[in-house]
C-alpha cells in the first residue's frame, strides 16, 4: 500500500491494511512522513508501516509539496522494483503514478482506492483562480488516465438506492471507469459508549485541520446558544490550518465563556480516550471543495456513530442525505448559523444507534483482491 502522508493516523489506509492482513496477506504501507516526526517503521495489527523520512515537506497546495511528493514517489518506486509485490495497493490519485509504473514493470496487479476527489485540492482557498483551476483540470485529467490502468477501483461513496445525491461512484462512471464502494466505516465500539450527561457537554471536531471557515462558523453557531448552556469545545488534529484554527479559539473560548481543549495529532488507539467526553461531532466543509458536493462522507461522522456519538454535516449532498437517513445526527446548511446552533444543541442529549454497515463492504473488498491474485 503506498499513502502520501504519515499513516498516523489515516483511518481509512490502516483498516484496509488491517482487514487484508487479517485475511491472511502481508501488508505493508509507505507512507511518505512530511514532518519526519513518526517512527519510520511500525508493526501492529498484523501489518508494516514503512515511513520515508526524506526532507521536511508541507502540506496543501504548495510547490514545496509536489517537490516531496515527487521525491517519495521516486524512492518507493526503487524499493517496489527491488523487491516486487505481487499487488499495489494506491491510497489516492497522487499515489498512482507510482503504481502504474510499478506494475507496468513487474506485472504486478494495482488497486486504486479513491477516498476523494485529489484534483479538487488544488481550489483549496482560491477556487476561482484561473490558474488554480487549470492545474486541477490537468491533475484530473491525469488521474483519470491512470485510473483506467488499474486493475480494481475502489471509492468511498456511492449513490443510495433511494438516494438523490451522487456519490464518488457516479463521478468515476461518468468518465467510464468501474468501482466499488467501501464506506470509511469503522468497527463499533462495545466498550465506550455515548452516556447523556446532567452536566455540561462537549462539541469535538476529531482530525485534520485544513481550513479555518468551518471554526469560524462553528463559533457563530455556539455564541447564538444561551451562555449558561454553551457546550464546551475539544479539537484535535493536525493540518495546514491548524495554527490559525488554534489561535483564532483561544481568543474566542475565553470571549465566549466556554472550556477548550486543544491537542494535536493522535493515532488510532488513542480515539477511544478522545471521544470519552464527545456528545456531538462537527463536521462541516467548505461546499466550494468540489469533493464535498460531489459525494465525499467524513470518516469523523462514522467513527463518532461508532462511539453512540451524532454529528452536525453539511446539508444538500450525499453526507447530509446518510447522515438524516440512518439518523447519524443533523445536516445543516453551510453558513447558516441559525441552522448550525439548533442542530448542536439538538443533539446533545441524543445517542446513536451504531451498526455493523461497513462489515459486508470490508468482506467484499477483500474478495475483490483477492480475485485479483
Amino acid at each position: 500500500m503506498v499513502v502520501t502522508n504519515a499513516c498516523s493516523p489515516d483511518p481509512r489506509v490502516l483498516r484496509s491494511a488491517k482487514v487484508l492482513a487479517g485475511a491472511g496477506h502481508d501488508v505493508t504501507i509507505h507512507a511518505f512522513d512530511r514532518n519526519q516526526a513518526s517512527q519510520m517503521s511500525e508493526s501492529r495489527d498484523g501489518f508494516r508501516i514503512m515511513r520515508y523520512h526524506i526532507g521536511s515537506f508541507s502540506y496543501g497546495a504548495k510547490w514545496s509539496t509536489l517537490k516531496g511528493k515527487r521525491a517519495f514517489n521516486k524512492t518507493v518506486i526503487s524499493t517496489l522494483l527491488a523487491n516486487p509485490p505481487h499487488c499495489v495497493y494506491c491510497h489516492d490519485a497522487d499515489t498512482l503514478a507510482i503504481g502504474v509504473k510499478v506494475a507496468n514493470k513487474t506485472g504486478a496487479k494495482l488497486v486504486y482506492d479513491m477516498h476523494d476527489l485529489h484534483h479538487t485540492w488544488a481550489l483549496m482557498g482560491r477556487p476561482r483562480s484561473l490558474f488554480r483551476r487549470t492545474v486541477a483540470w490537468v491533475m484530473e485529467r491525469t488521474a483519470l488516465r491512470r485510473a483506467r490502468s488499474a486493475n480494481l477501483v475502489v471509492t468511498s461513496s456511492g449513490m443510495r438506492m433511494d438516494g438523490v445525491h451522487n456519490g464518488f461512484k457516479e463521478y468515476l462512471d461518468g468518465h467510464g471507469i468501474s468501482s466499488m464502494v467501501v464506506e470509511n466505516r469503522p468497527y463499533v465500539q462495545r466498550d465506550v459508549q455515548k452516556t447523556v450527561r446532567n452536566n455540561g457537554w462537549t462539541v469535538a471536531y476529531l482530525g485534520r485541520v485544513r481550513e479555518l471557515e468551518s471554526f469560524q462558523w462553528l463559533i457563530k453557531a455556539i455564541e447564538l446558544i444561551p451562555a449558561d448552556q454553551r457546550p464546551g469545545l475539544k479539537i484535535a488534529g493536525d493540518g495546514v490550518a491548524a495554527d490559525a484554527v488554534h489561535h483564532l479559539l483561544l481568543t474566542e473560548a475565553s470571549r465566549l465563556g466556554i472550556h477548550l481543549q486543544l491537542s494535536a495529532a493522535f493515532e488510532a488507539h488513542d480515539l477511544p480516550e478522545l471521544m470519552a467526553d464527545v456528545d456531538v461531532m462537527y463536521a462541516m466543509y467548505e461546499p466550494q471543495r468540489g469533493n464535498i458536493m460531489q459525494g465525499a462522507l467524513p470518516v469523523k461522522m462514522f467513527d463518532a456513530a461508532s462511539f453512540g456519538v451524532p454529528t452536525v454535516v453539511n446539508s444538500e449532498c450525499l453526507m447530509g442525505e446518510i447522515c438524516r437517513a440512518e439518523a447519524l445526527g443533523v445536516p445543516a446548511a453551510w453558513g447558516d448559523t441559525e441552522a448550525i446552533s439548533a442542530a448542536l444543541l439538538s443533539l446533545r442529549n441524543t445517542i446513536v444507534e451504531p451498526t455493523d454497515r461497513g462489515l459486508d463492504q470490508q468482506t467484499a473488498m477483500i474478495a475483490a483482491v483477492e480475485s485479483l491474485l
